[in-house]
């Protein structure tokens, strides 16, 4: 299934960076006049609650504890009223990202399932999906690695957690996450699919995955009716991409949504509370840019310079709305002109968005040991290295769920006895967080998707 062709170059990208642009001034004009009471209340409630939670740990007599529980209790409540009117006045600019997100999510599961069946029955048999799988998976393995290592390495460097001194929460506090941790039954579970259209309904793409591959090899195995099928499938496939077409005309639209409703809300001001991790964090995704990068090219050669030009669209896209799944159908589309072969990209990139999230590898350990850190917790190489490895096993697979980095990091703090209320220092940066954390997914699987193309000797020269 190739690529549609486009009749001249897109200017989606400038028109995405200026959405992007006016999406910033309009949340922040908007944080200094609409919202500035709520903002200004919730300011306020911040250091009631933090004198509250420093009497309490004074261990005062039962009588005085109960006293203070209750006002903490009444402050929280208090504080989450005011959030869901501030929410709410912003609510018609976070619809426009909303309303977009889910006609991309409309897109992913039609899209996987038939450039996957056309790209494994193409493949020929199952012999030539394990040695793919294989490369995929090795790769996959590798990257990850990298940047769960590499988190480790700079947050013990930078150590945000004691430079900042930020007042910490109450280790009783609920943060209202769900535990992350995975056994391997629920993990096996999330793999294979009890029902096809219930994954397709729940966007589970490792389901999908797993479907399609049995799909396209049996439509392989039937032989002269199995091509009948990967000619429909592949003319629904060009569908799809043409629907893409039309959905990606809103991205400027939902990008200025979602930039003018984060910004409104969390103001620049969280910019310099958190200037240090924020900072830091950044400087970490940069550097595994450039590892990437340059791992990459010891495979693919100077073209990763091309690639990471070619795909500035979708990473841009991801950035501005945190989410890959937004730049899926794009990052799909474009590999393709960079000169992948649609049976790899349309086997390899599904499977990175379940097992290949280098971004959100680095964040899980950044944030786990910043969190240890903030509470004066010393953990040993050995426990750091444990951690590690948890996270290595919990994090596959959890791409679906909503906020998985942070659900996934909840259930590692709790098996490492650090205090889970611990993310509450991070849920006002998390969506700032998450834009970074996206785009650098998208610059990960594009560059796994390339090198698995040039493995299988099926990189060619495209349009760069």
């Amino acid at each position: 299934m190739e690529a549609i062709p486009s009749p001249k170059k897109s200017k989606l990208t400038l028109y995405i960076i200026i959405a992007l642009v006016i999406g910033i001034a309009l949340g922040f004009v908007l944080n200094k006049s609409y919202v500035i009471d709520e903002n200004i209340k919730i300011e306020l409630l911040e250091v009631d609650l933090q004198k509250v939670q420093h009497q309490l740990s004074q261990s005062p007599d039962s009588t005085q504890a109960a006293t203070l529980e209750t006002q903490k209790k009444s402050i929280i409540k208090e504080r989450g009223t005011i959030i869901s009117a501030r929410d709410k006045k912003v609510e018609p600019f976070s619809i426009l990202a909303d309303i977009f997100l889910r006609l991309i999510k409309m897109i992913v599961a039609p899209l996987v399932f038939t450039t996957l069946v056309v790209g494994v029955a193409k493949l020929g048999d199952i012999n030539s999906v394990g040695r793919i799988g294989g490369k995929t998976l090795l790769w996959f393995l590798g990257a990850s690695l990298t940047s769960l290592l590499l988190g480790m390495i700079l947050v013990n460097i930078f150590q945000p957690g004691i430079a900042m001194k930020l007042p910490l929460p109450d280790s009783s506090t609920d943060i209202g996450l769900t535990n992350g941790g995975l056994s391997l039954k629920e993990f096996l579970y999330h793999v294979f699919p009890a029902s096809v259209i219930d994954a397709m309904a729940k966007n589970e793409i490792l389901q999908i995955v797993v479907f399609s591959i049995f799909f396209g090899v049996a439509t392989a195995a039937i032989g002269e009716q199995g091509k009948i099928v990967v000619k429909a499938m592949d003319a629904i496939a060009h569908v799809i991409l043409k629907v893409t077409g039309y959905v990606m005309n809103f991205a400027p639209v939902a990008v200025f949504g979602a930039m003018t409703a984060i910004i409104a809300k969390q103001g620049l001001g969280i910019l310099k509370t958190y200037s240090i991790f924020i900072t830091e964090f950044y400087s970490g995704l940069l550097i595994l840019w450039i590892v990437l990068a340059l791992v990459g090219s010891l495979i693919i050669g100077k073209r990763v310079i091309a690639l990471l030009k070619k795909m500035r669209e979708p990473i841009l896209l991801a950035f501005s709305t945190s989410s890959s799944e937004a730049a899926f159908p794009k990052t799909m589309e474009l590999l393709q002109k960079f000169g992948c072969k649609d049976k790899i990209v349309s086997f390899v990139l599904p499977l990175g968005y379940s097992f290949n999230l280098d971004g959100s590898m680095m964040y899980m350990t950044f944030a786990s040991l910043f969190i240890a850190q903030s509470y004066g917790i010393d953990l040993p190489l050995s426990t750091q290295i444990s951690m590690l490895l948890v996270l290595m096993l919990t994090s596959k697979g959890i791409a679906g769920v909503p906020r998985a980095s942070l659900v996934v990091i909840a259930g590692t703090l709790a098996t490492f006895n650090i205090p889970e209320a611990g993310l509450g220092l991070l849920l006002g940066i998390d969506p700032l967080l998450d834009m970074g954390r996206s785009a650098t997914n998208v610059v990960g699987n594009s560059i796994a998707t390339a090198v698995v193309s040039k493995w299988e000797g099926e990189l060619v020269k495209g349009e760069e």
